[in-house]
């Protein structure tokens, strides 16, 4: 009896490229604020279309309008003029009780400023959203412990915030932007406050966000150093793009750490609980 290969003959044609979606889409944006005999245009004539996976950071002096384009994009204000449309969606003249709607289901934020109730455990601040939300209590701890095992504070999810560093504070902030599980993150100088090391160990989170998970990311910063860990840099200047460039040589915060100095993370802590000795002579600890 003859035998024959079952094995199926290569096929000659290639599996087909699968094209990202459009997250966001702008047409012809503009921002005016009409401060009585004056006005002030934030931003004139902007479009640009940023798509699922990217990490885009943008970039600007005071006044260029990053700021304002980040409100926008937030669904936090709505342009005087133009369209934008959030996953297929215009969203550029909904109503705030809409926008609202948008903001809860669509996109995760994280500010400069941490913004955490003081009195709350990072887990009961992670939970925030998932209230507004309307999430059933169990479903909303489940949600939140998952978010911080995400940053890797999932040991710190009953600390208060004064117990936690300011990189901690940030992953918490990065935690609650994620609880509800957004399309798209946007971080406003997610680093701003924060020193050189623990800066790049966040960006290595928002990294890994979007390397491994797919998530869109998106972050204002004035930084030239932290944009290189971003993959796409869009700087603005008096209201309109000047800069929209692939990021050719990307920092990759895994290779980067392990050359800076390392940090107690466990200071803030140690201060509450009495462990830790002020330093020598009177002299302030350095930052």
């Amino acid at each position: 009896m003859d035998e024959r290969s079952t094995k199926a003959p290569a096929s000659s044609v290639s599996a087909p490229t699968v094209t990202p979606s459009c997250v966001i889409r702008l047409e012809n944006i503009h921002k005016t604020y009409d401060l009585g005999e004056m006005k002030v245009y934030a931003l004139r004539g902007v479009s640009l279309e940023i798509y699922e996976g990217e990490f885009v950071a943008i970039m600007g002096a005071s006044g260029s309008g990053k700021s304002t384009l980040m409100n926008i994009l937030g669904c936090l204000d709505r342009p005087t003029r133009g369209r934008y449309f959030l996953s297929g969606e215009d969203v550029s003249r909904l109503t705030k009780r809409e926008l609202a709607r948008i903001r809860n289901q669509k996109i995760g934020f994280v500010f400069q400023q941490f913004n955490l109730l003081p009195r709350t455990s990072a887990l009961e601040n992670v939970e925030l959203p998932t209230i507004y939300a309307g999430v059933p209590l169990e479903e909303r701890e489940r949600r939140a412990r998952e978010a911080l095992n995400r940053v890797g504070l999932a040991e710190r999810a009953l600390h208060f915030p004064s117990q936690l560093s300011g990189g901690q504070q940030q992953r918490v902030a990065i935690a609650r932007g994620l609880v509800n599980t957004p399309s798209l993150l946007l971080a406003d100088e997610p680093t701003g406050n924060l020193d050189s090391r623990t800066s790049v160990e966040i960006m290595g989170i928002l990294q890994k966000l979007n390397d491994q998970e797919g998530l869109t990311v998106i972050i204002v910063t004035h930084e030239h150093d932290i944009a290189q860990y971003s993959k796409r840099a869009i700087e603005f200047r008096d209201g309109k793009v000047i800069r929209d460039v692939q990021i050719q040589k990307r920092l990759l915060a895994e290779e980067v750490l392990p050359t800076l100095p390392t940090l107690d993370d466990s200071l803030p802590e140690a201060i509450l609980n009495g462990e830790a000795s002020a330093p020598p002579n009177g002299s302030a600890g350095s930052k």
